[in-house]
C-alpha cells in the first residue's frame, strides 16, 4: 500500500482539475500520463508509423485489468461496451429462461435480456435480489454498485443463493472497479467500462468469463477473436482464440493506448488505498449532509452519495464550478482519488445556501 505522502504526490502530479469535480460516476478524469499516451497514439497515425505499439497496449490493458479483477488474463475479453457484453450473454440463454434483475439497475446490464422477447425477466428491489433467486432461475444480473444512488449489492449473499439454486451470475462492476476490491472469479460473468473509476477514455469495456466460457457463443466475433488474428482477416474465422479473447470486439486502439497508463496508475496506488480515500470522502459528505438536515439514500461503504430532492440544484452548482449529477431527481456526488476534503466542504457550503 502506498504511504499517504506517496499517494498524494502521485495524484497531484497526474490531475489538474479546473473545477470541483465530483462526478466520476459519470466520467472519470484523465491522468496526465493518459493524455500524453493519447497524444503519442495520435502522432503514430498522423506520421504513418507502425501501429504495433497500440496492439501491444490492448494486451497490456487485458493483463492489468485481469490483475485488478483477480483472474487470469485468459478469462478477460476486451470489448467496447457493457451492453455488447450483456448481449452476448443474453444470446446464450435458451428461450424461456428466467433472468433475475434489480429494480432500476443501469440499462446496459438488463436491456439486452428484455429485447430478446422470449426470456422471462423478473425484477425485484436490490435488497431482495439474493432471497429472490429460486429454482429455475437461470441467471442473476446486477450491478455491484448502483449507478443511480451508489447502493452496493450484497454479492456474498447473491453468490450463495445462486449456487444453491444452480443459477449463473453476471455482475457489472462499472461503478465499482477501481475503488472497490473485486474478485471476478467468484462470478460466472462480469463486465466493466473503462471511463469511470478506471480513469480511461471512452470506448473500452472488459468481460470476464469462466475457463470453459460458460456456454457463451462468440456471436459478435470478428477477425480479432481468432487464435491468429492477422491470418484471419478474410472469410470465416477458422480457429477462434482458445482464451476469452474469442469474445473480443474490434479494439478502439487509441482508447487502449490511454487506458494502459490509467490502469498503471491504479495499480501503483493500490485499490485498497483508493478505496480508503474515496469512501472517507463520501462519509465526510454524508456527515455534512446530516448536519444540514439532508438524508442521502442509504449506501454504506459506497463512494457514491445520492441525495433525494436536490437534483434540481445541479445546474446552479455547475455554474459555481462544482460538477455533480442529477439522477432521477437526486443529486449524485461521487468521489475518487483526485478529490480532497476541501472539495467535499465546498459542496456542502454550496448546499447550505
Amino acid at each position: 500500500m502506498e504511504t499517504t505522502e506517496t499517494f498524494e504526490s502521485l495524484v497531484r502530479a497526474e490531475f489538474t482539475p479546473k473545477s470541483t469535480y465530483l462526478n466520476t460516476a459519470g466520467n472519470g478524469l484523465l491522468p496526465a500520463r493518459t493524455v500524453a499516451a493519447l497524444h503519442e497514439a495520435a502522432l503514430l497515425r498522423a506520421e504513418g508509423r507502425p501501429l504495433t505499439p497500440l496492439y501491444e497496449d490492448v494486451e497490456a490493458c487485458r493483463a492489468a485489468y485481469a490483475r485488478l479483477a483477480g483472474v487470469p488474463a485468459t478469462r478477460v475479453a476486451a470489448g467496447a461496451s457493457v451492453a455488447a457484453h450483456t448481449g452476448v450473454i443474453a444470446a446464450s440463454l435458451p428461450a424461456g429462461a428466467e433472468v433475475l434483475t434489480a429494480e432500476d439497475d443501469f440499462t446496459s446490464v438488463m436491456n439486452p435480456f428484455h429485447v430478446r422477447g422470449d426470456l422471462k425477466v423478473r425484477t425485484v428491489p436490490l435488497d431482495r435480489i439474493a432471497e429472490s433467486v429460486r429454482p429455475g432461475t437461470a441467471l442473476v444480473a446486477v450491478s455491484a454498485a448502483q449507478s443511480a444512488d451508489g447502493r452496493i449489492a450484497d454479492l456474498a449473499a447473491l453468490r450463495e443463493a445462486a449456487r444453491a439454486h444452480g443459477a449463473r451470475t453476471y455482475v457489472d462492476f462499472s461503478q465499482a472497479a477501481g475503488w472497490l476490491p473485486m474478485d471476478a472469479g467468484a462470478y460466472d460473468f462480469t463486465a466493466t467500462v473503462s471511463f469511470k473509476w478506471l480513469l480511461g477514455p471512452h470506448g473500452a469495456a472488459f468481460l470476464t468469463v469462466p475457463e470453459d466460457f460458460g456456454g457463451l457463443s462468440p456471436v459478435l466475433a470478428g477477425w480479432v477473436a481468432a487464435e491468429k488474428p492477422w491470418d484471419s482477416c478474410y472469410g470465416p474465422v477458422a480457429e477462434l482464440a482458445h482464451s476469452a479473447r474469442r469474445f473480443d470486439l474490434t479494439h478502439a486502439l487509441f482508447t487502449f493506448a490511454g487506458l494502459r497508463r490509467s490502469l498503471e496508475l491504479i495499480e501503483e496506488l493500490g485499490v485498497a488505498a483508493v478505496h480508503a480515500h474515496d469512501v472517507s470522502l463520501a462519509d465526510r459528505f454524508r456527515a455534512g449532509l446530516a448536519a444540514l438536515g439532508h438524508e442521502p439514500v442509504p449506501a454504506p461503504g459506497s463512494a457514491i452519495v445520492s441525495v433525494p430532492r436536490l437534483g434540481s440544484r445541479q445546474p446552479e452548482l455547475s455554474e459555481a464550478g462544482i460538477e455533480v449529477s442529477n439522477r432521477a431527481g437526486n443529486l449524485r456526488a461521487s468521489f475518487h482519488l483526485f478529490n480532497t476534503p476541501a472539495d467535499v466542504d465546498r459542496l456542502l457550503e454550496a448546499l447550505s445556501g
